[in-house]
């Protein structure tokens, strides 16, 4: 195979990508596993995906690590699951700055098991001062949780009367999203080949392109990565013009 990193164009690389990691346990499940082993290997590419994205240029990574949603799953997942990310956390901080990776989550983080925040707080800490690439991990996350809370705290400011209703803007209504701060995702990527986006992101991925693979995440690695960003490359984004208007 010819090496995929070279044929990226380095002055189109995305900023912002963001993941939706689907598959460990069909992955697992395939392999005649427990489903945990499919997360536990999923971690190895994350830190693959992870030191590629830092390598081209990728400035923010946002992978949607557990959902609101999935508090439903069996107690023992759940469980294992919180155990594999204080792990990891704990274990991936030296390679985190080596590479210059500065870590951060959102989602309904005060909501998270006591240790499980403890140790993402502390990673947050030991981290702060990494500039090459952004890792925001989505914990406890959910786009309508995310949206709703953000409605709430202006109708709290109109209600107050700091604000009227028809001052409310997209960029102060962007500026009440726990992703305040980050750019938008111009590439979003799900694994495994559902082909939906999972309540993960709606607002900020109104204008990102979108990329299915059939790829389970634990066997999606830095060359998925890079074909992903090649599709990317390839496509013409508009924004509502015409392809005339943008030549």
């Amino acid at each position: 195979m010819s090496d995929l990193k070279s044929q990226i164009n380095p002055d189109k690389v995305p900023q912002h990508i963001a993941i939706i990691m689907d598959g460990n346990g069909r992955w697992a499940k395939q392999k005649g596993m427990p489903r945990v082993l499919g997360h536990r290997s999923g971690v190895k590419s994350v830190r693959e995906v992870t030191e590629a994205a830092a390598q081209i240029g990728v400035k923010y990574l946002t992978l949607y690590a557990f959902s609101t949603e999935n508090w439903n799953r069996p107690p023992a997942e759940v469980m294992a699951l919180m155990s594999l990310l204080v792990e990891t956390i704990k274990g991936e901080i030296r390679d985190l700055n080596k590479n210059g990776v500065r870590l951060t989550a959102i989602g309904d983080l005060e909501a998270l098991p006591p240790s499980t925040l403890k140790t993402l707080r502390e990673g947050i800490e030991k981290t702060k001062d990494n500039d090459r690439v952004t890792l925001v991990l989505a914990l406890n996350y959910s786009a309508k949780w995310e949206i709703l809370r953000a409605t709430r705290h202006l109708a709290e400011r109109v209600k107050a009367g700091e604000l009227q209703p028809d001052e409310i803007s997209e960029a102060m209504f962007e500026h009440e999203l726990s992703t305040h701060g980050i750019p938008d995702p111009e590439l979003l990527i799900r694994t495994s080949g559902e082909a939906r986006l999972s309540n993960f992101l709606l607002w900020q991925v109104a204008y990102a392109e979108l990329y299915f693979t059939p790829i389970f995440w634990p066997d999606f690695g830095r060359d998925e990565l890079f074909k992903a960003i090649l599709s990317y490359q390839n496509r013409e984004r508009r924004f509502g013009m015409i392809s005339e208007q943008l030549t």
